[in-house]
């Protein structure tokens, strides 16, 4: 298994809302995008509200979880993703450290 190097990795809870984020960078055959990422936006009791992910990438390629499914999505690049990700979180969770 190749080295995974952290790029970012943090949690924040407001209320009942969390957000965990994971991403790293990996030579890993399993991401050929040579990134491992989970950005996840729910509540504490285990509710998806929104996720992206690529944790079965070699598979099933990149991913964006609601509250009314999975869908395949077209991996944009890890900056703009993650932009996308943390705007949609800061319109509901106003003190949002990033």
């Amino acid at each position: 298994m190749a080295p995974y190097h952290p790029v970012d990795d943090w949690s924040y809870t407001e209320g009942d809302k969390v957000v965990d984020v994971a991403i790293a960078t990996t030579d890993d055959d399993a991401y050929p995008s040579g990134w491992r990422y989970a950005l996840h936006f729910g509540t504490i009791d285990g509710e998806t509200i929104l996720r992206y992910d690529n944790a079965h990438e070699d598979t099933k390629g990149h991913e964006k979880h609601t509250e009314e499914g999975v869908e395949q999505i077209e991996f944009p690049g890890m900056t703009p993703l993650y932009e996308e990700f943390l705007e949609t979180v800061r319109t509901d969770l106003e003190d949002l450290p990033r």
